[in-house]
């Protein structure tokens, strides 16, 4: 159980912090300092490695998650806050899937055709979804952390 809470921890650290930084330390420098000719490119280049590593998190969180869950119901009933701690992982993992198979190939497409406006466009979509997931994986630190208290 121990190295399924380990990893469980790495994965969320790993997509909620990235989020994190990406939303608000990244995007607010790179909008500061770069035109969208450079800045779209960079945002490009940057979310197809994020989302390589989210992806492992994705693994790793839900896989870790449902071994945790099967564990604690062989005990006895699992705890409402792991059912929502389920639920907004799962809300999660649908917005990214979203964000991965929509508006990120538009940004990829519309970088490559240096079109700015339809990649501004791309972008602000995955901006809005990732705002959501931050907010959404916070929220999940905190039911996790005060649920089990």
């Amino acid at each position: 159980m121990k190295l399924a809470t380990m990893f469980h921890l790495l994965g969320a650290v790993v997509w909620v912090g990235g989020m994190f930084f990406a939303y608000l330390a990244l995007r607010p420098a790179a909008a500061q300092l770069l035109q969208p000719p450079q800045r779209l490119p960079l945002w490009c280049a940057t979310l197809a490695r994020f989302f390589n590593w989210v992806w492992a998190a994705v693994v790793l969180v839900l896989g870790s998650g449902f071994y945790m869950m099967s564990v604690i119901a062989g005990t006895g009933r699992i705890p409402v806050y792991v059912h929502a701690m389920l639920y907004i992982g799962l809300m999660m993992t649908l917005i990214f899937a979203y964000v991965f198979f929509s508006p990120f190939p538009a940004l990829k497409r519309a970088v490559a055709a240096q079109d700015w406006p339809e990649a501004g466009t791309a972008l602000n979509h995955i901006r809005i979804a990732v705002a959501v997931n931050l907010f959404l994986g916070l929220v999940n630190v905190v039911v996790a952390t005060a649920g089990a208290m």
